[in-house]
């Protein structure tokens, strides 16, 4: 009898072992948090970024992406001023370079990704014909990005300088937050005409593109980018701009009016 109540007991241990045993197997497992990237992309990358964030993240569903767009001027003081961030793509050299002096960048991952051609905007219908024209009475205002902190219109008061008209549109400016107000501007009949990039001259509406402003007539424009030295996830960041340097995202911002820099 005790040897059968103790096969018995033995018998119940291991069942109850057993049971427990599977039930931890069929615990569902914690799934990772996503890892949240910020960057910080100057606004003319608007269309083109938020393509290539879709694809990115399809493929990589642990990744989460959240852009900040705005000026490159103005994108270099949050991240002087302390804005968390993972990642800055300039419009503008000058802003990466201010913020590799200040020690904000991780060095060896700047890149130039990529270059944009500077053009003349203006209304469909309007019958505006070169920049010569941009002194004549018939154009009351042209808008520019705010030199000090847009690209774009430092590029374009460049571009005014060398051709000779600077000094005689002055009265006639507009000056934008952004190159994508430069667009509206234009798109809204607020302004005769605009400079802006071919970029942001493909995506406008009714609008068309009057002439391009000659190569030699400003500084080249390059779009460089690079790790922020405090961004909290280095090592996916990185993941992302080799894939923003890749042959897959070439394609698209080539579609978008861009020359890639790194194919």
């Amino acid at each position: 009898m005790k040897r059968l109540l103790f096969f018995l007991g033995l018998i119940m241990f291991i069942v109850v072992v057993s049971a427990g045993c599977g039930t931890k197997q069929e615990q569902p497992q914690t799934e990772a948090e996503p890892v949240e990237l910020t960057i910080l992309a100057a606004a003319s990358l608007t269309d083109a970024a938020e393509e290539l964030k879709d694809i990115y993240v399809a493929g990589h569903p642990e990744v989460k992406i959240t852009y900040s767009f705005a000026s490159s001027g103005t994108l270099q003081k949050q991240i002087e001023e302390g804005a968390p961030a993972d990642l800055f793509i300039s419009a503008g050299k000058s802003q990466m370079d201010a913020l590799a002096e200040k020690d904000l960048i991780v060095a060896e991952s700047r890149r130039d990704l990529l270059s944009n051609e500077l053009v003349l905007i203006t209304q469909e219908g309007n019958t505006l014909a070169g920049f010569d024209e941009l002194a004549g009475s018939s154009v009351k205002q042209i808008s520019i990005g705010t030199p000090e902190t847009v690209p774009a219109g430092k590029y374009a008061k460049e571009a005014l300088e060398s051709l000779g008209l600077w000094d005689q549109i002055q009265s006639k400016l507009v000056q934008a937050k952004d190159v994508r107000q430069v667009l509206t501007y234009v798109e809204t009949g607020n302004v005769d005409a605009g400079l802006v990039y071919s970029s942001d001259a493909m995506m406008g509406q009714g609008i068309r593109i009057v002439a391009a402003a000659p190569a030699d007539s400003h500084k080249p424009i390059v779009y460089p980018m690079a790790v922020i030295k405090d961004s909290a996830h280095p090592e996916e960041t990185n993941a992302f701009t080799e894939f923003l340097s890749g042959a897959e995202a070439a394609q698209i911002f080539d579609r978008y009016g861009f020359k890639s820099l790194s194919k």
